[in-house]
């Protein structure tokens, strides 16, 4: 028989199916196994409604065939099968798919679950072969047929025997070449790792002969090589069973196989949607960081699943950057794929399931802190970083939804509250959040500007991640209370007895002696025992400006920084008398409060041996 042409704009179509649509070449064998499951699912459907076709489901196989000195792979099932017609029409017409109008030509009925609607999958074979036969006989049909082709070139189509209805797809490999080991797919062990990652459930088993290894009867060290049918799925997703069936340790052993880590999870979400999109997720909490987490290399997404079959492994916008920690999987037959199946479209139903599943999960970790403090503390202490970082990025965006699960340090408790717990435990009186910076909680106890937010018997929330700052001026207030630093140039207490002397003499000079340095040199409001401390005005704080400017840049970012002085502390005096006596050491004197007070905020001195000189002469 004449060959004839592919129907579609042949060679341009399928050199850019086998060359540009489909990532990785071990696709092709995804695509066939879910094209046999199709055929299947279409011969039960039918039987369904005719009483005379006998369905009986463990009657139902795939088969793969390897044959490493003819270098084929060969692709069975005893599913519905093709008329020579159906050849033509599927086969002949790249980019038309006959799963695609059966599912169309049904679309009122229920149970109808196919997988390959999409036209090319098939064409993917083209990727590893150099020649494709496929032969198929229609259930119910006497004659069988032979579709033949070696790529864009065209195909033919002949008669063929074949004793039971289904298809075989025959693939003979391409030559090997310097950039490509085709020899690879004729290695069971290799096709053994596709099934398992692309089709693991297939709802039908997936068939192959594989040598094992076994002892030999009769013999205690004697072992003997065989060869065996092995089933290389499992078949039934474990996120497609009852809950009431899955143990717990049995959904931590999935996880760990699945997203190799060696500890059970913090915490299990699962979750499923029926209606307009219908899914099912489930979703993995980590107990711990993984150890790529804050690199560069570490991609986050959830596998994406369309009737069991694999589509992609790190499907990124399913969940937003805040909740980028969580494991997991989604399972939809809603989602509108490319003709690859690889990329999706950024369509509505997509972003109908990346919303669900944001405030599930938001929900779940409510849940989890109210209902089991401790481990949600667990929990956060390894990922609080990524949730208040969510919060500050953009421009906080996110910050509704995450600012009752983060938890900060608390001066009064000891420990780790949240802002609902902060508020909850205020003063009438009192009427701000208030909070210190610091590289840990001990630096942040001692810090002098705390000292009158202490006296009024305020609780500080203690900040000790660069982060924190950040992610607290981006929120601004929480339940209409506004956030304040007590390194703030007001902290919103004052009482007649500290109230700034703006016509202080000896202040003014401490100024100018330090000149750019400072914006200003005040009579402190805050400090009750401490000498000095440094206070700031303006958007930019001194934890701002040691985190910004860590960052390798031209450009330094610097805080408005006031000096503050405690008017009843000797220091004062000591000022008042080199004021009197000698200003030059009053300028010394100036430039050893201010660098004194650097070192308490964890700033660098910027002349430390001026610095040093500076107290030898004042000794």
């Amino acid at each position: 028989m004449a060959k004839k042409m592919f129907k579609s704009e042949s060679k341009r179509l399928l050199d850019l199916m086998i060359n540009s649509i489909y990532t990785h070449k071990e696709i092709f064998l995804r695509e066939l196994i879910s094209n046999a499951s199709d055929a299947t699912d279409k011969l039960y459907f039918i039987s369904l409604k005719d009483e005379n076709i006998d369905f009986e489901r463990e009657k139902f196989y795939i088969r793969i065939e390897l044959d490493k000195e003819k270098r084929t792979i060969t692709i069975k099932d005893n599913g519905i099968g093709m008329t020579k017609e159906e050849l033509e029409d599927n086969l002949g017409t790249i980019a038309k798919s006959g799963s695609y109008a059966f599912k169309n030509e049904n679309e009122k009925e229920e149970n109808v679950d196919i997988i390959g609607q999409f036209g090319v999958g098939f064409y993917s074979a083209f990727m590893v072969a150099k020649e494709v036969v496929v032969t198929s006989k229609k259930f119910g049909s006497d004659e069988a047929f032979m579709w033949k082709s070696e790529g864009a070139d065209g195909y033919e189509i002949v008669s063929a025997n074949k004793d039971e209805a289904g298809t075989e797809i025959v693939l003979k490999l391409k030559d090997n070449s310097e950039d490509e080991n085709y020899d690879e797919f004729l290695e069971s062990y290799r096709i053994k790792g596709i099934v398992k990652k692309y089709s693991d459930y297939i709802k039908y088993p997936i068939k192959m002969e594989c040598s094992q290894s076994r002892k030999k009867e009769g013999s205690e060290d004697e072992y003997e090589t065989v060869i065996e049918d092995e089933t290389l799925n499992s078949m039934v997703p474990i996120w497609r069973k009852n809950k009431s069936e899955v143990t717990d340790e049995e959904y931590n052993e999935f996880y760990k196989d699945k997203f190799h880590d060696f500890t059970d999870p913090a915490k299990v979400i699962y979750t499923s949607a029926d209606g307009v999109v219908s899914y099912r997720a489930l979703l993995y909490i980590p107990k711990k960081v993984p150890f790529d987490y804050y690199s560069k290399d570490y991609e986050k997404g959830l596998q994406l699943y369309t009737n069991g079959v694999l589509i992609m492994d790190k499907c990124k916008d399913l969940v937003p950057d805040c909740f980028s920690f969580v494991k997991g999987l989604v399972d939809s037959q809603d989602l509108s794929l490319n003709i690859s199946r690889e990329i999706l479209q950024h369509d509505r139903q997509l972003k109908v399931i990346a919303n669900h599943l944001k405030k599930k999960i938001k929900n779940e970790l409510k849940n989890f802190l109210t209902s089991d403090r401790e481990k949600y503390e667990e929990f956060y202490n390894a990922f609080s970083r990524q949730l208040k970082f969510g919060i500050y990025d953009n421009f906080g965006m996110e910050k509704d939804l995450l600012s009752d699960l983060v938890m900060f340090y608390s001066y009064k408790n000891k420990k780790l509250i949240t802002l609902d717990e902060y508020i909850g435990a205020m003063p009438e009186e009192q009427k701000f959040i208030y909070y210190a910076c610091a590289e840990n909680t001990d630096k942040a106890d001692k810090l002098p500007q705390t000292e009158i937010v202490k006296d009024k018997g305020y609780d500080i929330l203690y900040l000790t991640e660069d982060v924190d700052e950040f992610a607290v001026k981006i929120m601004g207030t929480y339940n209409e209370k506004e956030f304040k630093s007590v390194s703030d140039g007001d902290v919103g207490i004052e009482s007649e007895e500290n109230k700034n002397n703006q016509d202080n003499e000896v202040l003014k000079f401490m100024k100018e002696a330090l000149k750019d340095k400072v914006q200003d040199v005040i009579a402190s409001k805050k400090l009750k025992n401490s000498p000095t401390c440094i206070s700031t005005r303006g958007e930019i704080t001194l934890e701002m400006e040691k985190v910004l400017n860590a960052v390798p840049n031209e450009n330094k970012v610097k805080a408005n920084k006031i000096l503050e002085i405690n008017m009843d502390h000797n220091v004062y005096k000591k000022a008042e008398k080199y004021y009197n006596e000698d200003k030059e050491k009053l300028k010394k004197y100036a430039n050893v409060l201010y660098n004194g007070a650097l070192l308490i905020e964890g700033l660098s001195v910027e002349d430390p041996i001026a610095f040093s000189n500076d107290i030898c002469d004042l000794i």
